[in-house]
């Protein structure tokens, strides 16, 4: 018969789980029980005891601790997007509202979403994008890592025994984030390619930017440089085993004036693709290189709004 715990505090959930490491640990368990029906389909109907962080209080919630924004681990995607958070974490909310339905959204969350570790998580490209810390929490104390440290491979990460996700970390900033993903429908879909971006301006050039950029809010200027880059923060998912920046393309772009005619192929060389039932490895590669694109024109566009 299968244990479920469903502790009332941190130090008693991570008392159980250093007892037992072999526990599941759930939050919404939007992931949870699909994997259970998988395995279930395959003819194993084991399920490990549960430890249920769910009801658990202080890890839910968004906080701004003026250097960094604070995300709990059991923050919900719909808590990301009602949260009043500044233009850095558009792209953030963005993904929050195309994570499955209503429903999915509502019960998912941001540190599941990242123990999961899929290639297609939503979410993970965005927070790669906003220089994201984890911080890991046990019996024996806190540690932080980068996002782009904690996630090691396909749905593996740097969780030790007994470790749970407390928070998610964002340092503050001007940036401004954007977001973009292809799937085989428009909603309720796992991604093909996703592309999250962040991008920060040049002090000059907010002081004018109004100057020659109000052309730039009508469609048919999409392809129209835009203003020009102090920082840019680009990732891709659903195009390797872990979704991962675009260093190369982001060095190019500072100091230029941004243009979607600046992203080339050989920007996205590096990522590794595969065939599977959603598209080809080729495909996605396409697919990765015309999102990068669109969502540098929709920050052309958004500067413009903004200006």
């Amino acid at each position: 018969m299968t244990m479920y715990h469903q502790p009332a505090s941190l130090d008693e959930a991570l008392t159980l789980y250093s007892h037992d490491p072999s526990l599941m640990v759930l939050a919404g368990a939007t992931d949870v029980y699909p994997a259970k029906a998988t395995r279930a389909g395959w003819g194993s109907m084991q399920h490990p005891d549960v430890l249920d962080l769910s009801r658990m209080p202080g890890l839910r919630g968004v906080e701004d601790r003026g250097d960094h924004w604070r995300i709990g681990a059991l923050t919900t995607w719909s808590d990301i997007v009602a949260a009043a958070l500044p233009p850095l974490f558009d792209g953030l909310k963005a993904a929050a509202r195309e994570i499955g339905g209503i429903q999915i959204q509502n019960r998912g969350t941001v540190g599941g979403n990242l123990c999961t570790a899929s290639p297609a998580g939503d979410s993970i490209p965005c927070l790669l994008t906003l220089d994201a810390d984890v911080v890991l929490v046990s019996v024996n104390g806190r540690r932080t890592l980068p996002l782009s440290s904690f996630l090691v491979g396909y749905r593996k990460t740097a969780l030790q025994s007994g470790e749970i996700v407390e928070a998610v970390c964002v340092p503050n900033g001007n940036g401004h984030g954007h977001f973009s993903k292809l799937g085989a429908r428009r909603y309720l879909v796992i991604s093909i390619a996703m592309v999250a971006a962040v991008f920060e301006w040049q002090e000059s050039h907010l002081a004018d930017g109004k100057r020659g950029m109000s052309s730039l809010a009508r469609p048919d200027q999409s392809s129209h440089p835009g203003p020009v880059v102090e920082r840019a923060r680009i990732a891709v998912g659903a195009c390797s085993a872990v979704a991962g920046r675009l260093h190369e393309l982001e060095q190019a772009l500072v100091g230029r004036a941004l243009d979607p005619a600046l992203v080339r192929a050989e920007h996205l060389a590096h990522l590794t693709p595969i065939d599977d039932v959603r598209a080809s490895g080729a495909y996605r590669r396409a697919a990765a290189l015309q999102l990068v694109r669109d969502v540098v024109d929709e920050a052309i566009a958004d500067f413009a709004r903004r200006a």
